[in-house]
């Protein structure tokens, strides 16, 4: 449970706040439990933080820095998280649905079982993100940066993925049913008995890529690059040219 001092540090404003941390680093605040939905918590130090089972629906966290913050089974759905910094954060199983991630920073972040589901990450940075499992359905990742991402089982369905960068992420066993890649990086992606049916690849970059035993029903592959693809075993309609 949190720690009341604490949480009153927190609530007394973002000066003495910043203070606290500043001159006592060694402490790492506990806020687990607390119910902070809807507090105004740009640009904090949260860094290291303990927020497990914390409900911060509808915080604002602008640009705020949660470096290494444990936020499992956080509740941070419909919160703005635009440029926050949660590298290296624990988030498995938080709830960030609806959540405003644009240009968030969260290489490296645990988000095991998180649901995003349309959620906006777009232009965020994502490389090294352990996204097994996670519900990412509808979310908006226009430009992120998921290189080396782990995703796998991930449910993308209709999500958008326009230009994203996933070379090298393993999207085995993944949903993209009816996603959006088109102009996506996809060098020596993993993508093994992935659900494409009805994907749009359109130009999308597959050099080297691992399809082997993956649905493609219906996918949009015009002008795809597909050289040095594994395409053993594709399940695919017959009018689809690109292969």
């Amino acid at each position: 449970m949190a720690n009341l001092d604490h949480l009153a540090l927190l609530k007394s404003g973002a000066v003495r706040w910043a203070k606290w941390r500043e001159e006592r680093p060694e402490i790492l605040p506990d806020l687990s439990y607390t119910d902070l939905r809807g507090m105004n918590l740009r640009g904090r130090n949260l860094s290291n933080v303990n927020l497990a089972n914390a409900n911060l629906s509808k915080a604002i966290l602008i640009t705020a820095n949660l470096e290494g913050a444990n936020l499992t089974l956080a509740d941070l759905s419909h919160s703005l998280l635009i440029e926050a910094n949660l590298s290296a954060a624990n988030l498995s199983v938080a709830n960030l649905s609806n959540a405003n991630l644009e240009g968030a920073f969260l290489q490296a972040a645990n988000l095991i079982g998180a649901s995003l589901q349309a959620a906006n990450l777009s232009y965020a940075e994502l490389e090294e993100v352990n996204l097994i499992r996670a519900n990412l359905r509808g979310a908006n990742l226009k430009n992120a940066n998921l290189s080396a991402a782990k995703l796998i089982r991930a449910n993308l369905s209709e999500a958008d993925l326009t230009e994203a960068h996933l070379n090298y992420a393993d999207l085995s066993h993944a949903n993209l049913g009816s996603a959006s890649l088109i102009g996506a990086m996809l060098y020596k992606a993993e993508l093994s008995q992935a659900n494409l049916n009805n994907a749009y690849l359109h130009k999308a970059y597959l050099l080297g890529a691992n399809l082997s035993q993956a649905k493609l029903i219906n996918a949009d592959l015009r002008w795809a690059n597909l050289r040095g693809a594994n395409l053993t075993g594709v399940i695919k309609n017959t009018t689809n040219e690109a292969i």
